[in-house]
């Protein structure tokens, strides 16, 4: 019988994969002994698609599907599974040790039942809890606590704490109230990513940075119309500076992690998004591919691109009662035959704070009219709205997946 039960322990052993070794040696992670760099985006979706591209982790935030595990162990991704340490701008308070003891019994489960996941790369914990506070001390030793407990319940995997940005000496903060925190994620974007590996390293910190949300441009560091609409740029834009982004931070940091690996509004459906609604990839999807995939990613479709998009008289203020014309041009990497959508949505009103969930601003289609063009270029005609904010919005689909994407504000007068 014994002998029976030790086979039967040693075929379930074989059958179980065996977990992988993460360690942490200065500025590197290191998975069964090598430098594993943590490059994909955050999001739980469409992880093949992913995949193909060269990510080699996905980040999530801790209330997704643990599905996503069992997903990415078939595809050979890792996870940075992530836990929501709650926001005190959210109302959450951390002296309530009631509630504080609430959350680190939820924390305690989440570790005991998904530790030994083959997938799993790293504990996450909390975004950007300090954010939009002017007294961020309860903070610190809240996230210490966490990590002193997953560090008790699953010592074989590091801990690792998610700040937005990198100013008003947080880091330090985070190091002395937080010493069993191994990894550092940083929220950057735009050109603020040019020089973030030395703006942290100048603050002591010395184990592995990944940059945990990465994107061409926050909406706080955009142009602003006169009437306060935010300027974004176009998904071809955009690509072009992940591009410079991605070939200065990858020699100098232990992962980049894009955002948003899916669809959400965030003052337009598609400031932060690498999926139109439509499910459409946009060329950020390209640059990971150019960045980091093998020889496959080289026969991945490519998304269109937007050559110039403008209004045609130059002006972004008009009076009511007239029609106004603006046109776009565009191509297909591929030579695919592309096809153009027109939307009029009005300003988004419902503006969260830090990635906040926001309802998505009632559009106008009957205001197009005397749409025209194809082969590269196409005009449409702008009548019959009411004086207020609005965004002219232009996707161009190539019909195999993916697509290109610009909007104007203006302002009816």
């Amino acid at each position: 019988m014994k002998s029976l039960a030790s086979l039967a322990l040693i075929c379930a052993a074989l059958a179980s994969p065996a977990l992988a070794d993460v360690t942490v040696r200065g500025h590197d992670i290191l998975v069964d002994g090598k430098p594993f760099p943590a490059r994909g985006a955050s999001g739980q979706m469409r992880l093949a698609e992913l995949k193909a591209r060269g990510a080699t982790v996905v980040r999530t935030y801790g209330e997704e599907s643990p599905a996503v595990l069992a997903e990415a162990e078939k595809l050979g991704l890792k996870v940075i599974f992530g836990f929501w340490l709650e926001h005190p701008r959210r109302g959450f308070n951390y002296n309530d040790r009631a509630q504080a003891e609430r959350q680190l019994a939820a924390l305690r489960a989440a570790v005991l039942k998904y530790k030994d996941s083959p997938a799993l790369l790293a504990w996450g914990l909390g975004n950007e809890v300090e954010s939009e506070l002017a007294d961020d001390s309860v903070v610190w030793p809240a996230i210490g606590e966490a990590a002193r407990l997953v560090k008790s319940l699953d010592p074989a995997h590091p801990r690792m704490a998610v700040l937005a940005e990198a100013g008003g000496g947080k880091i330090a903060k985070l190091m002395k109230a937080a010493p069993d925190i191994d990894l550092l994620g940083i929220n950057s974007y735009g050109d603020a990513l040019l020089d973030l590996p030395a703006r942290v390293r100048a603050q002591g910190w010395t184990g592995p940075l990944i940059v945990t949300e990465l994107g061409a441009e926050g909406q706080w560091q955009a142009g602003v119309k006169p009437w306060g609409a935010a300027v974004e740029l176009t998904s071809t834009d955009k690509a072009a500076r992940l591009r410079r982004y991605l070939h200065e931070l990858a020699p100098k940091t232990a992962g980049q992690i894009l955002f948003y690996w899916g669809q959400k509004q965030e003052v337009t459906p598609t400031w932060h998004s690498l999926f139109l609604a439509s499910g459409e990839m946009i060329e950020a999807a390209d640059v990971m591919a150019e960045f980091w995939g093998g020889p496959g990613a080289k026969k991945l479709n490519r998304a269109p691109r937007i050559v110039s998009f403008a209004l045609a008289s130059g002006e972004d203020s008009f009076v009511a009662s007239r029609p106004y014309t603006a046109r776009v041009s565009g191509l297909d990497p591929d030579r695919d035959a592309l096809r153009v959508e027109w939307h009029i949505m009005a300003e988004s009103r419902d503006l969260g704070k830090a990635g906040d969930a926001e309802s998505v601003p009632p559009d106008f289609p009957n205001a197009l009219r005397n749409r025209k063009g194809g082969s590269g270029d196409w005009t449409v005609e702008i009548a019959g709205l009411s004086p207020g904010a609005y965004r002219l919005f232009v996707v161009l689909h190539d019909g195999k997946g993916a697509a290109a994407t610009g909007n104007l504000p203006f302002l009816m007068r």
